[in-house]
């Protein structure tokens, strides 16, 4: 029996996700969670064979929850947006599978079955975008910046977040707005978001 966390912070789409593998013969949802620090304590609760996490939750995205979980749980992420930038995010934190939420439910018991017996999926569709995709041209530290700006903090907010002087946080702002040619922090923000640099 494949033993199976599912998280996803829209109940409908959970609760509908789980019934449908529950039939399954060889797959069982063990728990169910709304957002990705429950996913994480049910994962440590239950020890399941994989997680099932879909990629925008709050408080930890799928990605952040994939990485605490990585060494004890097999994670396939499932996701309505499927940014090429946020496939290589998802491949660096171990994640083993990357569906889109279009995926039928018999295709992703098969997945499943597959990433329990040690394979990888990705979309094809999702991994040929990732192939001819520009490198993204932001540093790591405007990256980390631009993802406190999305979270919707000031510029003194981030600073204190990240450990710098205003100034500097404001350095990295402007780099990065310059390089993606937008002129707000906020659309800088945006971009990197809909690229999937963050």
């Amino acid at each position: 029996m494949i033993r199976v966390v599912l998280a996803d912070d829209e109940d409908l789409i959970r609760g509908a996700l789980a019934a449908l593998l529950e039939l399954e013969s060889d797959i069982s949802v063990v728990a169910q969670a709304r957002d990705g620090e429950a996913a994480v304590r049910a994962i440590a609760e239950h020890g399941p064979d994989i997680a099932v996490l879909d990629l925008e939750m709050p408080r930890l995205d799928g990605i952040a929850a994939a990485e605490a979980v990585r060494r004890r749980t097999a994670v396939v992420i499932v996701t309505r947006h499927a940014r090429p930038g946020v496939l290589r995010r998802a491949l660096a934190a171990g994640v083993r599978g990357f569906v889109p939420k279009t995926t039928p439910a018999a295709r992703l018991a098969a997945i499943l079955r597959d990433v329990h017996q040690g394979a990888r999926y990705v979309d094809s569709e999702i991994a040929a975008s990732a192939l001819t995709e520009d490198a993204c041209p932001l540093t790591a530290r405007e990256l980390e910046v631009l993802r406190h700006t999305r979270a919707g903090g000031s510029v003194l907010d981030i600073a204190a977040a990240v450990h710098l002087a205003h100034g500097t946080v404001r350095n990295y702002l402007s780099s990065a707005m310059a390089k993606l040619g937008v002129t707000s922090r906020h659309d800088a923000a945006r971009v990197a978001w809909e690229e999937g640099w963050i």
